[in-house]
């Protein structure tokens, strides 16, 4: 039964991270090199949005190097948090819920795919340090 828990959240964490990389393929990264560069940071590492919005969740999917997955995906969202959602931080949303619910949740399930692993329905199996 874990493994089947793991591999729920790992393939629909993995999908619905990849749906917005999807969208940044066909659209490019010019909004987020935009954002990066108000805050001072170079626009050309918008292109590493690729990495944690298409590359990790389709490892992810897949169970190859889960863990780091995870944690790539992680950094992607604070990162996305930190250029985007810093205002609703302390906000509610029109049904009471906090303005950043969506966001927290994909953190928080990157952070938890990060600590569980893949489990043994994975390409990489359960074992390994990053699996």
């Amino acid at each position: 039964m874990a493994s089947g828990g793991k591999l729920l959240l790992r393939v629909l964490l993995g999908a619905l991270i990849l749906l917005h990389g999807i969208a940044k393929l066909k659209t490019g990264v010019g909004p987020v090199a935009g954002m990066l560069t108000e805050h001072g940071v170079p626009g050309e590492m918008a292109y590493l949005v690729y990495v944690g919005e298409v590359a990790a969740p389709l490892m992810m999917i897949a169970g190859v190097w889960t863990r780091l997955a995870g944690l790539v995906v992680a950094v992607n969202m604070i990162v996305a948090i930190s250029l985007a959602h810093v205002p609703q931080l302390a906000q509610l949303n029109e049904q009471g819920g906090w303005a950043i619910e969506l966001q927290a949740m994909y953190l928080g399930s990157a952070l938890a795919v990060m600590l569980l692993g893949a489990g043994r329905f994975s390409a990489g199996g359960a074992l390994g340090r990053w699996n």
